[in-house]
């Protein structure tokens, strides 16, 4: 193949310029390999534009969510092409703040694909600087447009630190800054009673972090001008439901 065309040299020249930026992918830079062109499909190059509005991330993942629940999948973007395409550059279009707990994996229950979403998981949705700086990154550097807190039906890490907060006792090694991080919670949920104080606790700690993040000190300016919704859902290892408790764009 000639390498020394108008073509060749306008690639060396993007990338002597950094011009390897969002709006061009791994596959933008030169020719594909020809194993890669006999592999794509031809609505590969935009099969599905990201969502750059609230509403419509908020839409794509709610969409998602119901064809989990009606095992009507799709599996978008999970394969070798869109790994290409995504090689050099990612663009989520939603952060995910979910639990560990390895029955609730976002990619799945929200039915998307490589490079759609940035994804943190700690237990019980717990946050520190850490994890809210990670938060951040998205809609601070790239305009991702939805946060979503996701908590879910019978969480262990909520569970142990319910117990511990009612009995006094301590958690064993940094189990125990875990069951500190999620007190507020326990707090709300012993205030407002019911007669399953764990699942209370559980939506308490979902919503007490979406408006936490929503009221961020860098997250609260793009909450307030409308480029960035955060939302809470509560999701159900029964049915797959995300119902949403709080945030939802209007």
């Amino acid at each position: 193949m000639d390498t020394s065309g108008p073509s060749r040299r306008l690639a060396l020249l993007a990338g002597g310029l950094g011009l390897a930026t969002g709006a061009l992918s791994a596959c933008s830079v030169g020719s594909p390999p020809p194993s890669a062109s006999r592999r794509a499909r031809p609505e590969a190059a935009a099969p599905n534009p990201r969502p750059s509005t609230p509403d419509g991330a908020y839409a794509r993942l709610m969409e998602g969510n119901r064809r989990w629940v009606e095992g009507n999948l799709q599996h978008p973007d999970r394969d070798p092409t869109r790994r290409e395409q995504v090689a050099r550059t990612q663009e989520p279009f939603g952060v995910v703040l979910s639990c560990i707990d390895s029955r609730v994996a976002p990619e799945l229950l929200f039915d998307t694909g490589l490079g759609d979403l940035y994804v943190l998981r700690t237990g019980g949705q717990a946050v520190g600087p850490v994890v809210t700086g990670s938060v951040e990154y998205g809609p601070v550097t790239s305009g991702t447009p939805l946060v979503f807190v996701l908590g879910h039906q019978r969480c262990g890490a909520i569970d142990a630190a319910y117990k511990a907060a009612r009995d006094g006792t301590t958690l064993p090694g940094n189990l125990d800054a875990l069951s500190k991080a999620l007190r507020p919670a326990y707090d709300v949920a012993v205030k407002e009673g019911g007669p399953d104080p764990v699942d209370r606790m559980i939506r308490a700690q979902i919503a007490l972090t979406a408006d936490e993040l929503r009221a961020n000190a860098d997250l609260a300016p793009l909450v307030k001008d409308g480029s960035l919704a955060v939302v809470g859902g509560y999701y159900s290892l029964d049915t797959g439901v995300v119902e949403v408790l709080t945030g939802a764009p209007v």
